[in-house]
């Protein structure tokens, strides 16, 4: 049984074609993996089958008395209200119809005994609704799924307004799975969760009998929880059966046919232009002339095989620091209240170190407090003379309207701009990207733009928080290998393992360190 039908939809933007004749159709039960490229149209696809954004052209049907939940990263949180209040508001219509029962008991007082055995039936029909949806443990599920997605360590009465973009997100996604919808729409929902609540996803999507469509670029996800793949590439969608590895080797396959069915036809074409060419003026063979040329006429041009454009990552290294990067003494680091008990802890030059830890125990305030952004509660940390860091953060503003290009001139004015658009091309972004804001770019696009200002810069000690949320299969390999790569010392805070454990020297857990119980 079909749940959404997709018919021929196209949608552009600013002259961009970004979907042309997309057809797409989710059945029963399916769990779908939209992949593509950053800025190939997953996000827009999205937000049309929504109903956010009207396509250009073509229609989208979904079947009768369908409940969606969709994951939206830029959904509003009301200050003032607590994390157990935002996540109660998923069983609001079972709040009502609670309030409903207490209005008829009310009404009862002055009725008659036809009319309060009347009200009684309507009270034990809500009742078993009631009952039968969980209604009297409800504070029980919200603790269950809210401390699989890691908001138990963040404490539920916490006011949403105090929140990081991550937080806001686990509180959005935790809201979603509690309203149960029958059709799950996530946008990357693994960007803020560590391995542990990644876990806890999988295995929650894995045993999920409804439908579900999900876009990701965590590999390892996509194939334990996917069964079908849509993939999205220059403008066309299509479909593969299977998880993310059979969709590639289809893929390749596929990309392999077209390539020798192209090649093939060039030269089928190149015979025939040639032979119209030497007898189309001789009055003995202009008849076959004509013939051959009404076949290339009706010919369906098979297109050539274009290659992604892929990025290139490489960082520029200052001179050599001493021997010591940092050394923290009775560091205790926090807001409010601390975060740490305090730490006497030191990086040496050249090591490579992977920070984990489940989220909310301050693996980003650590960062920034050593990097001197944020003073620490108590103690101290001591900075190489020589130091030149580089740091990339995990959240960029999203009220961003300068340009990828003013966004990198800004910061280095004495580059021309064939410079700058020649600096940002390497790192995967076309001209339409560079001459974007900010703001309208896909998450990984945007983070390709603030790679680039740190390529740029001469660094002997790379601080990155979550640099790969939002990036490509390409683009991740692409990192990997320039940070393997780099001579100079790295921290980096991480929530894919499979990323980072082939290079580093070693691994800092903040759960050994917090004051929090974990």
């Amino acid at each position: 049984m079909s749940i959404l039908n997709v018919e021929n939809v196209s949608h552009g933007f600013g002259g961009r074609k970004i979907l042309e004749d997309a057809t797409f159709r989710l059945l029963k039960g399916e769990h779908v993996g939209l992949v593509g490229a950053n800025g190939e149209g997953k996000s827009t696809f999205l937000n049309i089958i929504t109903g956010k954004l009207m396509p250009d052209e073509g229609k989208v049907e979904w079947c009768n008395r369908i409940t969606t939940g969709y994951l939206d990263q830029h959904t509003v949180l009301e200050k003032g209200k607590s994390i157990r209040d935002v996540l109660r508001e998923a069983f609001q219509h079972m709040f009502d119809l609670e309030q409903e029962m207490l209005s008829i008991y009310e009404k009862m007082s002055d009725a008659s005994e036809s009319e309060i055995n009347s009200r009684m039936e309507e009270v034990g029909d809500i009742q078993n609704t009631l009952e039968h949806n969980g209604f009297y443990i409800i504070d029980a599920k919200i603790e269950e799924v809210a401390n699989g997605l890691g908001l138990g360590d963040i404490g539920l009465d916490r006011d949403v307004g105090d929140l990081s973009g991550g937080q806001r997100t686990k509180v959005l996604l935790t809201k979603l799975l509690l309203e149960s919808p029958m059709i799950l729409i996530l946008d990357e929902p693994t960007n803020f969760l560590d391995a542990e609540h990644i876990q806890w996803l999988k295995n929650y999507l894995k045993n999920y009998e409804n439908s579900f469509i999900l876009v990701s670029h965590d590999i390892p996800f996509l194939n334990d929880v996917v069964n079908v793949i849509y993939h999205v590439e220059n403008s066309i969608l299509n479909r593969y059966t299977g998880n993310y590895d059979q969709f590639e080797k289809m893929y390749q396959l596929k990309k392999v046919q077209t390539q020798q069915a192209y090649e093939k036809q060039q030269k089928e074409i190149e015979k025939l232009e040639d032979f119209i060419a030497r007898n189309k003026a001789r009055v003995a063979t202009t008849n076959m002339a004509k013939s051959r040329q009404k076949k290339l006429d009706k010919m369906e041009i098979i297109e050539k095989v274009r290659d992604k454009v892929k990025p290139s990552f490489k960082f520029r290294e200052a001179r050599t620091p001493g021997k010591y990067i940092f050394q923290a003494t009775d560091l205790v680091i926090g807001y409010d209240e601390p975060l740490t008990s305090p730490l006497n802890i030191s990086l040496e030059r050249g090591k490579k170190v992977a920070i984990r830890g489940v989220n909310g125990l301050g693996k980003s305030t650590l960062l920034k407090t050593l990097l001197g952004i944020l003073k620490p509660v108590s103690g101290e940390v001591n900075l190489d003379h020589y130091l030149h860091p580089g740091y990339f953060e995990q959240e960029s503003s999203r009220h961003n309207n300068n340009t990828a290009l003013e966004e990198v001139w800004n910061e280095y004015p004495g580059m021309g701009n064939g410079e700058v658009r020649a600096a940002l091309a390497r790192c995967g972004l076309t001209n339409e990207h560079i001459t974007s804001q900010m703001m309208v770019l896909s998450g990984g696009e945007n983070a390709k733009v603030r790679l680039c200002k740190l390529m740029l810069k001469d660094v002997n000690w790379l601080v990155l928080d979550e640099p790969t949320n939002h990036l490509d299969v390409d683009a991740k390999d692409e990192l990997k290998n320039a940070l393997k790569e780099f001579k100079g010392t790295i921290v980096l805070v991480s929530h894919e393992p499979e990323f980072y454990e082939d290079w580093i020297t070693e691994v800092w857990n903040v759960e050994n360190w917090t004051t929090k119980v974990v």
